[in-house]
């Protein structure tokens, strides 16, 4: 069984004021001919398929003609597909059932009613079936419905919904088992703040939304979604495949990858990563205006300048513009000032919670309890 396995599209998505359309299209296209190459049985996709709720019409475009293009590749293949914490779990839900029958799966929302289990797709080969369970972003919120109909009272924190989702399922563990999720898995013994998160990642107060990877012990292989970087959660065969294009200058130098898993009798696995390469790479370059400027190129990036300007500011980006057309931001440290690095203009992302902490010196740890679960509602019901 050989299948590929991706995340984190974010179809729609602007690098601070650059449309990647033309970039994402241009990586989709690499992923149809090794589609094509490799004939995979199946390619997963896991969350994240759009980077708004409420995406653009042209964002819809570009995501349908992605899905032309694979099963035009792979005409036989299945398509699975979850949706992540920027998509609307609704609108990819539409059409589902009739999506199936056409070896598409859009799972959108995971169980939420008694008699619901999560959605599973089961392919075979020599060795047997291969069991495809796919879990769409889990909120808290999400499983309320389903305690009720249990009869059960209190909020769940991430980690104990999702776990209370999987302990429904009946996982033949003799045979073999893949789960496609879009979720924070946290190695055991590793604290979250020790995990690298991107930009453009949406990162809760608190990391509330960890869950313990040792709940993917049942599986043979986690393809996961909503870490940006290649990561592994706790195994060498539960993987974070990340973006396939790099979407914030934290991304920078990163080599994306699509995965292509393949799995033998139960127990022998290989994961091979197939290399993508940008229509324009995104750098972050470093020094004297004099040094900035000999690096010309159509790349993006995010100047950082050192040193005393020898321009005014107007003419500063008027040079660095005709050497850099695809020119994300640039920063300058104020000599002499002792301040922190300044945007012009400042594109730098704010954290709500220390800013609002900022403003209540003293707060007490009940008082800033509260203010977490506040910061942490508000975005998401923004994610919906």
């Amino acid at each position: 069984m050989k299948f590929f396995h991706l995340s984190d599209l974010h179809i729609g998505l602007r690098l601070i004021n650059r449309d990647l359309r033309e970039d994402q299209l241009f990586v989709f296209r690499q992923i149809a001919e090794y589609a094509q190459k490799e004939n995979p049985d199946a390619v997963v996709i896991a969350g994240d398929l759009y980077d708004r709720a409420v995406p653009s019409a042209e964002a819809v475009e570009l995501f349908d003609r992605f899905l032309l293009m694979l099963r035009e590749a792979v005409p036989g293949a299945e398509l699975m597909l979850i949706s992540g914490n920027h998509d609307s779990g609704t609108r990819i839900n539409l059409y589902r059932g009739l999506l199936k029958h056409q070896h598409v799966h859009l799972i959108g929302l995971p169980p939420s009613e008694e008699g619901e289990r999560i959605a599973q797709v089961t392919l075979s080969d020599a060795f047997g079936p291969v069991h495809f369970y796919l879990l769409p972003f889990v909120r808290p919120s999400m499983v309320r419905q389903l305690r009720r109909a249990e009869e059960e009272e209190g909020a769940l924190t991430y980690d104990e919904a999702v776990r209370r989702l999987l302990a429904r399922e009946e996982i033949r563990t003799g045979e073999r088992n893949v789960l496609v999720s879009h979720q924070f898995y946290l190695p055991s013994g590793v604290d979250a703040g020790q995990v690298e998160r991107a930009e453009s990642e949406i990162v809760t107060v608190g990391n509330i939304d960890a869950v313990s990877s040792d709940v993917l012990a049942p599986f043979d292989y986690a393809a996961l979604g909503h870490i940006h970087r290649p990561m592994r959660a706790g195994s060498e065969f539960f993987r974070y495949c990340g973006t396939p294009l790099a979407s914030s200058v934290s991304e920078a130098g990163q080599q994306k990858s699509v995965l292509m898993v393949e799995m033998q009798e139960k127990g022998d696995l290989r994961v091979t990563e197939l290399p993508l390469k940008p229509l324009r790479e995104v750098r972050k370059l470093t020094g004297s205006l004099e040094d900035i400027l000999a690096r010309a190129s159509e790349d993006y990036v995010s100047v950082h300048l050192t040193g005393e300007a020898d321009a005014d500011g107007a003419d500063l980006q008027d040079r660095i513009r005709a050497a850099f057309p695809n020119l994300l931001e640039i920063r300058r440290e104020l000599p002499g000032s002792g301040l922190p690095e300044q945007d012009l203009p400042e594109t730098e992302r704010a954290d709500a919670f220390e800013l609002c902490r900022a403003f209540l010196p003293e707060a007490d740890d009940e008082t800033l309890e509260l203010l977490k679960s506040v910061i942490n509602a508000v975005r998401e019901g923004a994610e919906r």
